[in-house]
């Protein structure tokens, strides 16, 4: 009897956002590039989530990190150029916020179909994110795109899953977020790339930490969250693979607040606990 194919087991791979280093360690003496790419190697960072011009492309490549890109996916003829410039400095996996709030669904799903088959043309892997002030702010927007897309092509639309935004527009409770936010399970295992904004009901963004070590409550709710994602994603069809995620915590557009703690000792905060929630994931969907 022949032995079944054993496939390596998934893996985790955690890239740190620029922007959660913004004014730091302070706005007068802000790091440089080379020094924030070397703090992310050394806070156990897999890799960073920025655009992959060649000066980052190269200081990723002398690290060994690797990158999670991305673009502004509004004009299908400026992402071939991106893509192609991302893809030659070294990344395969590239993220896409789909035009604005107004745009048509119809009109969005025609883009996404464009961008998909463009980055397969290309060899990378381009994921079309939920994010608010996009054609998929809102679940039922991103349904009707997901589903056209769907339509068109015979294939689930590949997405960068960023659940904050979907849970402050239903202002959902920490008890229900698993249960509204993990209605897509066959669109979440399709995806090679997570989001990982911490989010209550009115805030998509909060504290991992108080500022002295201590997480918050609001983190721990999120952090029981990322779990549940976490065991669906690893239940998907084998073999799965690496899954790109970003502790997405940042300094500007409104996601900050004064109050808070600087966005990248948080960061360096919630890598251990997504590395975490991870091993306890990789446990429970054996179980099942």
């Amino acid at each position: 009897m022949p032995r079944s194919k054993k496939h390596p087991a998934p893996r985790l791979v955690q890239c740190a956002t620029m922007w959660s280093m913004m004014g730091y360690p302070s706005a007068k003496r802000e790091w440089s590039l080379e020094r924030k790419l070397k703090e992310i190697k050394a806070a156990g960072f897999d890799g960073v989530a920025a655009y992959a011009n060649a000066e980052l492309g190269g200081l990723a490549k002398k690290l060994g990190l690797k990158i999670m890109g991305g673009f502004d996916g509004s004009d299908a003829k400026k992402a071939r150029q991106q893509i192609i410039e991302q893809r030659d400095n070294g990344t395969r996996y590239m993220n896409v916020q789909l035009l604005d709030h107004d745009t048509p669904p119809a009109v969005a799903a025609k883009l996404a179909v464009k961008l998909i088959k463009l980055s397969d043309e290309l060899g990378v892997a381009v994921h079309i994110e939920t994010h608010r002030d996009t054609a998929t702010e809102t679940p039922e927007k991103y349904d009707e795109i997901a589903r056209l897309f769907q339509r068109a092509t015979g294939r689930l639309m590949p997405t960068t899953w960023d659940h904050s935004h979907f849970a402050v527009s239903k202002h959902l409770l920490p008890a229900v977020y698993s249960k509204r936010l993990l209605v897509w399970p066959k669109l979440i295992q399709h995806s090679q790339l997570f989001h990982l904004r911490p989010f209550n009901s009115q805030h998509c963004q909060i504290p991992v930490t108080n500022g002295r070590g201590m997480l918050t409550p609001e983190f721990k709710d999120y952090l029981a969250f990322v779990e549940d994602l976490f065991t669906l994603w690893l239940q998907g069809p084998k073999p799965r693979g690496e899954l790109y995620v970003c502790p997405e915590l940042g300094m500007t557009h409104g996601y900050f607040v004064s109050g808070d703690p600087h966005a990248w000792p948080d960061a360096i905060r919630a890598r251990k606990e997504y590395a975490g929630a991870w091993r306890r994931a990789l446990v429970r969907a054996k179980k099942k």
